[in-house]
């Protein structure tokens, strides 16, 4: 049957054994696939009377977490409803592309760190700011930068790319807009500005054909997650199961582990997944706010999607009440009678300085310096919409059915004379167990166990950054794995900080868990961390990565993951015998064959 006849029936039947979010997206997938084909030169699918080439529309993301990419598969869904021919590439593919030979090239990528690309675009960047990069001249391009203005380094790897590529000639077609974590509407907003550009542009020589390598497969759109079921658009109200600290009275620290219930919300996810939750604020918090609002809270204003509720609601639900958005400080300043405070904001000279003032400081603080008073429609107006919280998840679902478990160090602390709480952490250790808990999967395709079993895996997971080794060491046990499993942990004190401790030690025991290096960096005068503990270790780390052994990492980008990769590179020098630039070669071949892994934050 030719392609252009299937498309006019369900592929798939009502009567198949799926369910109907299944089928949709089958026949989505399908579809889309069998568009493709159409969308070929005449002849290249071997059908009679195909139309004319689609302009070809290359997506290339850059993900560390999974939204970059879940992003780029929707602008690839437009495009296709564009009547576009959309290719949805990860940046690490880089080397099979002709990106020349597209209508146009859409760079979709997050910065994470100190400004650093992540992990599956650093060859991407180091070919591109490397003197073999080419000349770009016939490249049309756009892009959209992910970032989160809690980082100094706001968006820096998309302002890179787009000053590398118009230093090598790149055709911008559309300005580079830059989207903070709330991200969907600036995401819309330059995906429309983008396509309308492209409707008038024609495709250049070489057509949809000559991209380059990636699998069909990779270049349909997913569908959006929301049709399918629940996701961020639409969070799941799960029931809170449990909620126990982890460490003991003596800690510094307070680590909790909640288990939450999936039943019946259709939500899947494998090892190495994050869960989204949807926090409220702090009751506390919103009753401050309200008093130095002089408002009772059930004055109407609008919500960041259009709607209308009381005010009280709205700053319970619906906005950010921590982190001062940049025009709340604009207007705080331009209404307050302090001039040291109206300097401190509004000279360009004194931007470090505010930073420093802003830290642990909140919305509360900023008030408190204004002489002339918000209106309640005026002040929201000021404000950024409250958004999710990504959490690695710490539990396997073949040892968990139905449930997911999250591992999460409570937010509390003493500053400017009053207790400051993280928005999400205090929200399930404090009040989640009252109400329904707003949750969504966020797949991390970056982050996976070995395909087979056998295969050994190494894991480095300080303090939180244990939540998905937990996942994995469940998973392995459940599905049967022989490959070896080494853990390096660490936290302060062995005493009150041993995350998970009889888990582990049961695992060590019976053997499941092969070694486990422990790194308690207070129990002794000199400061102990992992990655001490791995060059402690040099020799059998070594051996076990020249037995294919992968090598995961998750924790703290901007200190302990580089650490860990310093130290990763000093083991090939001195057990590998490899000079320093062998042993970043051999680092770099790790990365690129997937067998060394990062979740970092």
């Amino acid at each position: 049957m030719p392609a252009s006849d299937m498309n006019r029936v369900p592929l798939i039947p009502n009567n198949a054994p799926f369910t109907p979010a299944q089928r949709q997206w089958i026949n989505g997938y399908l579809a889309g696939l069998f568009g493709a084909f159409d969308s070929m030169e005449p002849g290249a699918s071997g059908a009679a009377g195909a139309s004319t080439p689609k302009k070809t529309v290359l997506i290339l993301y850059g993900s560390q977490t999974g939204t970059a990419e879940s992003l780029a598969k929707k602008v690839a869904k437009e495009a296709g409803i564009r009547g576009f021919l959309p290719k949805a590439v990860c940046m690490e593919q880089y080397a099979a592309l002709d990106i020349a030979k597209a209508a146009a090239t859409l760079l979709i990528t997050s910065t994470y760190g100190d400004g650093e690309p992540p992990d599956n675009a650093r060859e991407f960047w180091a070919f591109l700011s490397s003197e073999a990069a080419p000349n770009l001249a016939d490249v049309r391009y756009s892009i959209l930068a992910l970032g989160d203005t809690n980082y100094p380094a706001f968006c820096e790897f998309g302002k890179q790319c787009d000053a590398r590529f118009e230093a090598l000639g790149g055709k911008r077609i559309h300005p580079r807009v830059d989207c903070d974590v709330d991200y969907d509407e600036p995401a819309r907003a330059w995906t429309k500005g983008v396509f309308d550009v492209l409707a008038d542009m024609p495709q250049p020589n070489g057509g949809a054909g000559g991209l380059g390598a990636p699998a069909l497969a990779d270049t349909v759109a997913e569908p959006d997650a929301a049709a399918a079921g629940f996701s961020r658009q639409r969070p799941f109200p799960a029931r809170l199961l449990a909620n126990r600290l982890l460490n003991a009275p003596a800690s510094a620290k307070e680590v909790r582990h909640f288990e939450i219930c999936l039943k019946d919300s259709g939500l899947d996810y494998e090892a190495g997944d994050a869960m989204g939750v949807v926090p409220s604020n702090c009751p506390e918090l919103v009753s401050d706010l309200l008093t130095c609002l002089g408002c009772d809270g059930e004055e109407a204003v609008p919500t960041p999607d259009g709607g209308e509720t009381s005010l009280r609601h709205a700053l319970a639900q619906h906005y950010d009440i921590t982190k001062p958005s940049s025009d709340l400080l604009r207007t705080a300043a331009e209404r307050s009678g302090d001039d040291e405070f109206r300097s401190l904001v509004l000279e360009a000279a004194n931007r470090e300085a505010l930073k420093k003032w802003l830290w642990g400081r909140e919305v509360v603080d900023v008030l408190a310096r204004m002489t002339l008073p918000f209106g309640a429609a005026d002040f929201v107006a000021q404000l950024k919409k409250l958004q999710p919280r990504l959490y690695s998840i710490s539990s396997s679902p073949h040892a968990h059915p139905g449930e997911v478990h999250l591992t999460v160090a409570a937010v509390r602390y003493e500053g400017h004379d009053r207790l400051r709480k993280g928005v999400c952490s205090t929200f399930l250790a404090d009040r989640a167990e009252y109400s329904k808990v707003p949750v969504f999967i966020q797949t991390s395709h970056g982050f996976r166990l070995p395909a087979s079993g056998d295969v050994p895996i190494i894991m480095v997971g300080p303090g939180t950054g244990i939540a998905p080794f937990r996942a994995f060491l469940e998973e392995r046990r459940a599905t049967g794995a022989s490959g070896g499993n080494w853990l390096f942990f660490g936290d302060q004190h062995r005493a009150s900080d041993y995350l998970y401790r009889e888990e582990l030690e049961a695992m060590a025991t019976d053997g499941h868990l092969g070694r486990l290096d422990l790194a308690f960096s207070r129990d002794q005068s000199e400061k102990i961390y992992v990655q001490h503990r791995m060059l402690g270790a040099a020799a059998g780390l070594w051996d076990w990565l020249q037995r294919g052994a992968h090598f995961y990492v998750c924790g703290d980008a901007s200190r302990m993951a580089k650490d860990v990769d310093a130290a990763l590179h000093t083991i090939a020098e001195t057990s590998g015998g490899l000079n320093k630039e062998s042993a970043a070669a051999f680092v770099a071949e790790l990365k690129r064959t997937k067998r060394y892994q990062r979740d970092v934050y």
